[in-house]
């Protein structure tokens, strides 16, 4: 298995994704050897063998910017620098150097490559060792970049895919994406929903709602809390969330706003607001993990997700986990699996602010939006994610389709 995180090295969806679908496949009785691009313990993980492919740390690897479509990404595998560490290229040539000499040495059934960053290496493996390449699509470049983004890694994608025996999408959406611009047979993608671990996550976390405590104050006095937790990219229209905040503060005033996240559209984002008379409506928490992850949601009444194009959506099930009422556009996956939700569309900034102000208005509409989604996440599993994903492997081996 080849991807590019594991928590809690990560910086978004993708390697919580990574981490728990391989967790529910070594309850199958999968043996799992899992490649990182760096190198650190992982003593809580027992169930696979983690590989760091390279010297870098995590922390280092956070700079290369592999979610951000705005950094130029131009260099062809064949002209990186595997000994240059600092470049995006570089790294994920070295990864492929590491993959080559592990294969000759498991000599894998399958080989899973998660998104783009590890589709070289997973092709690499295939050509060395014949055996099967499923790819795991959690979003594509159409996706990160909110159009067309960058020539190259469409390429890369364009071959990963092409080159796949089967190919695993996180929502019907991304599965639509893959066909449509990139001309696979849908018969070659098997969709497999994301999903929520909620025995860990009732690992005896706590509220005390001393992590946002004017928050808290705030909600004392009658406010509604509007929260997002996620990367400041493109991708995630948070300006159109912004500007739909200003909206909905002019109609209802006792609403506050808590995004906690960080990215290349940080200071964006706060001039926006600022702009727009909302600063002191607006808390910019900046990277959040643990405790204070978990409290972002606990401290929050309504989570939207302004996604311009989402290809699943994991923040929506954690949110929901901690009694969130939901706003989703419609251009996310995760509505295939929730129907207690609200949606819009991503550009519709006035009807987000007329569904927070409804939400925020209606304590009635508000907790039967929470209890509802409540029940509806809780049926989602990683045991059937890893079920479906176990027969599309099977279905690689014996080179046909579902």
């Amino acid at each position: 298995m080849l991807g590019w995180e594991l928590p809690p090295h990560n910086s978004g969806g993708l390697g919580v994704a990574c981490y728990y679908m391989s967790k529910a496949l070594a309850l199958h009785d999968a043996t799992i050897d899992f490649v990182v691009p760096y190198q650190v313990e992982y003593p809580e993980i027992d169930w696979m063998t983690v590989h760091g492919a390279t010297k870098l740390t995590p922390s280092e690897r956070y700079g290369l910017g592999a979610y951000e479509s705005s950094r130029v990404i131009d260099t062809p595998m064949s002209k990186a620098d595997a000994d240059n560490l600092k470049d995006m290229r570089g790294v994920q040539k070295s990864y492929t150097k590491y993959v080559e000499t592990l294969v000759e040495t498991i000599s894998p059934d399958v080989i899973h490559a998660h998104d783009w960053l590890s589709m070289e290496a997973g092709m690499r493996a295939k050509a060395i060792t014949h055996a099967p390449l499923v790819v795991h699509v959690h979003a594509t470049e159409f996706d990160r970049a909110g159009g067309i983004g960058n020539p190259l890694v469409h390429e890369i994608e364009y071959q990963g895919l092409m080159m796949a025996d089967r190919i695993i999408a996180v929502s019907e959406m991304t599965k639509n994406i893959i066909i449509s611009n990139y001309g696979i047979a849908s018969d070659k993608i098997e969709v497999v929903h994301n999903a929520i671990d909620i025995d860990c996550l009732n690992d005896g976390y706590i509220y005390d709602g001393s992590t946002y405590k004017y928050l808290e104050f705030m909600r004392s006095k009658g406010y509604t809390i509007v929260s997002s937790v996620t990367r400041f990219t493109i991708q995630k229209g948070l300006t159109f969330f912004i500007r739909a905040a200003a909206k909905a503060c002019k109609k209802y005033e006792k609403l506050l706003f808590l995004l906690a996240g960080d990215g290349d559209q940080r200071n964006e984002l706060i001039e926006l607001a600022a702009d727009l008379g909302i600063a002191d409506k607006i808390f910019f928490t900046g990277f959040v993990r643990g405790k204070q992850w978990r409290d972002s949601y606990s401290v929050s009444d309504i989570f939207v997700m302004s996604s311009v194009s989402e290809p699943f959506g994991l923040t929506a099930l954690e949110a929901a986990h901690h009694g969130n009422a939901l706003i989703i556009t419609n251009q996310s996956g995760v509505c295939e699996v929730l129907d207690d939700i609200l949606r819009y569309d991503f550009w519709d900034d006035d009807k987000l602010a007329e569904l927070i102000v409804s939400v925020a208005t209606s304590k009635p509409l508000m907790k039967s939006l929470q209890d509802g989604v409540m029940k509806e996440y809780s049926k989602i599993s990683w045991d059937d994610a890893s079920t479906k994903c176990i027969n599309v492997y099977k279905s690689a081996i014996k080179g046909i389709n579902l």
